[in-house]
C-alpha cells in the first residue's frame, strides 16, 4: 500500500496527477491573486548577492517553470538548476523560453539523477509537502549546498492560524477544487492539494524541520494579501567552513 501524501494520493501517483494536469497548469496559478509575485517574493529572500553572475542555483519541483522563472527574476545571471519528477511539466516548462544557462532534469528529489553540486542556494516551492520522508531529502538537498550556501522553501501551511486554516478551506471549496474540476474535469489532484496543506507542518514546524536537516539561521516569513498566514517562506543557510 502507498503512503498518503498529506491524506490526498498516494505518494507514488502525485508525479502522474501532476502529468495528467499539467497542460492547464499555467492558467489555473495564473488565475491565482499573487501567485507569481509571492513566488518572487520567496526568490528575493533568498538574499542572493548582485544580479547572480558566477552562482549556481537549483529549483528543486520546478513544475513547468514558474519557480525557475522567479529565480531568475533576481538573479537573471546564474546558471540554475530545474529538476521535476513530472515529465509533462517539465515539457511545459522546457517549452518556454530561458537563457542558456537554465538546464531542466527529470528525476525525482529522492533519486537527484543528474543533479550535481555544489550549488550556491536551493529554491523549493510547494514540494516538501508532497515529500514521503522530508527530513532525509532536506538533508540531501543540504548536501548539495556550498558552505555558506541558502536555502528556501516556498509552502503553503495553515497549521499555526485558525484564520488561515478558515480561509483555506473556504477558498478550497468554492473556488480551488470547483476551478479545477471544471477546467480539467478531475478534481483529484485539488481536493490532494487541500487536503495535504491541511495534514503538512505548521509554519514553525516546518522551521523546526529546516534547522533538524542542519541548516542554520532559520527563518519564517508570510506573504501579504489573502494568503497571508497561508503561503511562507523558510529561509536556512548552511554553516561555512572553518578553518
Amino acid at each position: 500500500m502507498n503512503a498518503m501524501s498529506g491524506d490526498g494520493l498516494p505518494r507514488a501517483e502525485v508525479p502522474s496527477a501532476f502529468d495528467a494536469h499539467a497542460a492547464w497548469y499555467d492558467r489555473l496559478t495564473g488565475a491565482n491573486p499573487g501567485y507569481h509575485r509571492h513566488l518572487r517574493l520567496s526568490a528575493h529572500r533568498l538574499g542572493l548577492p548582485g544580479d547572480g553572475r558566477g552562482l549556481r542555483l537549483l529549483d528543486a519541483g520546478c513544475g513547468t517553470g514558474a519557480s525557475t522563472a522567479a529565480l531568475l527574476s533576481v538573479a537573471p545571471n546564474a546558471r540554475i538548476t530545474a529538476f521535476d519528477a513530472s515529465s509533462a511539466m517539465l515539457a511545459q516548462a522546457r517549452a518556454k523560453s530561458w537563457p542558456g544557462d537554465v538546464e531542466f532534469v527529470h528525476t525525482t528529489a529522492e533519486d537527484l539523477t543528474g543533479v550535481h553540486g555544489p550549488f550556491d542556494a536551493v529554491f523549493a516551492a510547494y514540494l516538501v509537502r508532497n515529500l514521503a520522508d522530508p527530513d532525509t531529502q532536506l538533508r540531501r538537498l543540504r548536501g548539495l549546498l556550498r558552505p555558506g550556501g541558502r536555502i528556501a522553501l516556498h509552502e503553503y501551511s495553515v497549521r499555526d492560524s485558525r484564520r488561515a486554516l478558515l480561509m483555506w478551506n473556504a477558498v478550497c471549496a468554492t473556488v480551488i477544487i470547483p476551478l479545477g474540476a471544471t477546467a480539467t474535469g478531475d478534481a483529484a489532484l485539488y481536493r490532494h492539494l487541500h487536503r495535504s496543506v491541511l495534514r503538512f507542518d505548521g509554519a514553525s514546524a516546518l522551521a523546526a524541520r529546516l534547522a533538524r536537516a542542519g541548516f542554520r539561521d532559520v527563518r519564517s516569513a508570510s506573504v501579504p494579501g489573502w494568503q497571508q498566514g497561508i503561503v511562507h517562506t523558510i529561509t536556512g543557510t548552511v554553516a561555512e567552513e572553518t578553518p
